[in-house]
């Protein structure tokens, strides 16, 4: 049975609180080596620099953090834009529905909202691309497939990027991607979205850390699928998650993040 959002982010935010201020061994060499964060839309302030931006996801770029994830919805012309909500009022304070605009419309209205072409175009093959499809209609199945595909084709699937949902009967609109380019997002449901993984032969499976058991960890690792965390936001989570094995760690702090693990990659003496 699902929480209610409210009462499920507040739980996290007490196991976040709760893992900071949990002692951790300082991880060895190679987890820090194959240590590889992902910015969860972008390094922003919600004042200056809006999530799922240019202006969010440049300094992300600039600093070699590994991955970015970003979301995908479309307009009513069937465009693929870059933004998390059916609507811009809570990141822009615009009231528009994304699906019953125009991409001119939405442009005009929403000029830091970048289109789904521009977006791939400019950070394609210099970080890792988390796509994450959304809940939505889709008018056209077929169509909206191949303008997907389009857009991702100068990349290679599950190198390059992966197309990552919560919602595993959207990956039928990327039937064009093998299996292992396809990542379920789960919340309190790790288990059952693991053994879906495991019996599709996806890349993997991802999800808050506190879901994601060692157990999980250790069965996709046997299989040669990763397993992405998030949302690493301290120290000690990010040591334990290292010592765990885990292999993408999601972070809304990635910069902060990053400076750690380069430390770490820069110095061969344990901080005191």
């Amino acid at each position: 049975m699902a929480l209610p959002p409210w009462l499920e982010n507040g739980f996290l935010t007490l196991a976040d609180q709760f893992f900071a201020l949990l002692p951790q061994p300082y991880p060895g060499q190679d987890a820090w080596d194959n240590c590889r964060i992902v910015s969860h839309r972008g390094e922003r302030d919600g004042h200056r620099v809006f999530e799922n931006t240019f202006a969010a996801f440049d300094p992300i770029v600039a600093a070699g953090i590994w991955g970015i994830e970003f979301d995908i919805r479309w307009s009513l012309d069937l465009v693929p834009f870059v933004i998390h909500d059916a609507d811009g009022k809570r990141v822009f304070g615009e009231d528009l529905v994304i699906a019953n605009h125009t991409a001119a419309e939405i442009q005009e209205a929403l000029p830091l909202v970048p289109d789904l072409e521009s977006f791939v175009a400019r950070y394609g093959k210099k970080v890792h691309l988390m796509a994450e499809l959304k809940e939505e209609v889709y008018p056209n199945p077929a169509y909206q497939q191949t303008i997907l595909k389009k857009l991702f084709s100068p990349l290679i699937a599950a190198v390059d990027y992966h197309f990552i949902s919560l919602h595993t009967d959207l990956f039928q609109h990327v039937a064009f991607l093998e299996p292992s380019a396809m990542l379920p997002v789960s919340t309190i449901n790790a288990s059952q979205f693991s053994r879906y993984a495991l019996q599709q032969n996806l890349g993997g499976v991802t999800g808050h850390y506190l879901f994601i058991s060692d157990r999980i960890i250790r069965q996709h690792n046997e299989r040669g699928m990763k397993v992405g965390v998030g949302f690493i936001n301290s120290r000690n989570s990010l040591y334990r998650e290292l010592n765990r094995g885990t292999d993408w760690l999601f972070s809304n702090e990635a910069l902060r993040i990053q400076s750690m693990v380069q430390a770490a990659l820069d110095s061969s003496i344990k901080p005191s």
